[in-house]
């Protein structure tokens, strides 16, 4: 058991399910599940290119010798790896980069977009201490921007809908309606399928263009 308490006590954070993730043995095979009611975690393989949401309720197996978790719980981002004896799948990354933008089959960011993914992953991706980050408030973020609250909304609005439109979960808390949890998710899911890393973060210190969207 993974969480507040358990086998795995990660941390006191009171946000934190006191029971979150359990991993057990079934039909011969290590399964990851999420026995919490209210946080999700984002499970991709090494090279980020397989992604799963885990939500309250599902499980899914361990098929990769290596596994990456992420979740969030208030405004701290946790992040650990399952390591396996047994590698059932292999998978390979494809990644083009050209002047401007980022493609990460199949989507691709503008420079402003990705500025603002970094704006909220700046310290999960330079953590201090292994596993933890905080993510910062999106006032915090939009001025480290230097940007105004109206364009650093419009621009997650359209980070988030580019995503969503792509099968990203967790973006949208349904039907035409954006997820109240969406920052946490959106910074899970570039980090975990590495979309943005710790090499970008000069792109923070860029001219600011806020009509690239």
């Amino acid at each position: 058991m993974i969480g507040r308490e358990g086998d795995l006590a990660i941390d006191d954070n009171p946000y934190l399910h006191r029971q979150f993730l359990r991993i057990y043995k079934d039909f011969d095979m290590w399964w990851l599940g999420n026995v919490g009611n209210l946080l999700s975690a984002t499970v991709t393989d090494t090279t980020g290119t397989v992604q799963a949401w885990l939500a309250p309720g599902a499980k899914l197996p361990l098929v990769f010798q290596k596994m990456h978790v992420m979740f969030s719980a208030g405004s701290t981002t946790y992040d650990f790896a399952i390591q396996a004896e047994d590698d059932y799948f292999n998978t390979s990354v494809s990644l083009n980069t050209t002047a401007g933008s980022t493609t990460i089959m199949p989507v691709t960011l503008t420079v402003s977009q990705k500025q603002l993914i970094l704006s909220l992953a700046e310290d999960i991706l330079t953590q201090q201490v292994p596993g933890r980050g905080t993510m910062p408030t999106s006032a915090d973020a939009a001025k480290r921007l230097g940007w105004s609250m109206t364009t650093f909304n419009r621009k997650l609005d359209n980070v988030c809908d580019k995503l969503d439109k792509i099968g990203v979960s967790g973006l949208r808390g349904g039907k035409g309606k954006l997820a109240s949890n969406r920052r946490a998710r959106l910074v899970e899911y570039a980090v975990a399928t590495h979309l943005v890393s710790n090499e970008d973060l000069p792109m923070l210190e860029w001219p600011r263009d806020t009509d690239d969207v």
